[in-house]
């Protein structure tokens, strides 16, 4: 499919290619991964949008960029990244799993055990580059709530498809799909 989608979100245009990825779905794909321009934009948005958190954390990979801008603007000195596998180095990990829109296969999420230890107890906001079915965050909350952390937002740039309608995330502009007929 040669299509493009086109998106206005925070004051910056993207002409986003139309993906197929599955046989009855194709999706507008918004990746954020080096672009600094709608980081930098976004993030300041959403900021001002965010009730008061103590910490951030993000999924790797997509969601990182956006991460890193919306602490550094809140003054924090980390965010936390909840990786897609238990890595060598991480003590005790917390772990779940998922089925996000943009994958073929579950997927593990993992938070490190002293990442864990250091939101325990604190007011978390869940920061993403897309929220679209809600699977991956389903699972980061849950994530979160495992590690003793209270999620406070949920917030990303886009919402796609359904999940504009949603009352409990804070986003910045919505992302439609395209059945395929």
């Amino acid at each position: 499919m040669d299509k493009t989608y086109r998106l206005e979100v925070a004051g910056v245009v993207r002409e986003l290619p139309i993906i197929q990825i599955s046989d009855t779905l194709c999706i507008a794909s918004f990746v954020i991964l080096g672009d600094t321009v709608v980081v930098k934009a976004a993030a300041p948005r959403l900021v001002e949008r965010l009730p008061e958190v103590d910490v951030i954390v993000t999924a790797e990979a997509k969601g990182i960029p956006l991460a890193h801008e919306v602490s550094h603007l809140l003054g924090m000195e980390r965010y936390y990244v909840a990786r897609k596998s238990i890595k060598a180095y991480m003590s005790d990990p917390v772990v779940d799993g998922v089925n996000s829109i943009t994958t073929t296969e579950k997927q593990m999420l993992c938070l490190d055990g002293n990442d864990a230890k250091a939101i325990k107890g604190k007011r978390v906001a869940i920061v993403d580059d897309v929220i679209s079915t809600g699977e991956s965050l389903e699972a980061l909350v849950r994530l979160v709530k495992a590690a003793g952390g209270i999620v406070t937002a949920k917030a990303a740039i886009l919402a796609e498809g359904d999940a504009a309608q949603r009352e409990d995330i804070i986003f910045l502009g919505e992302l439609p799909l395209f059945p395929i007929k």
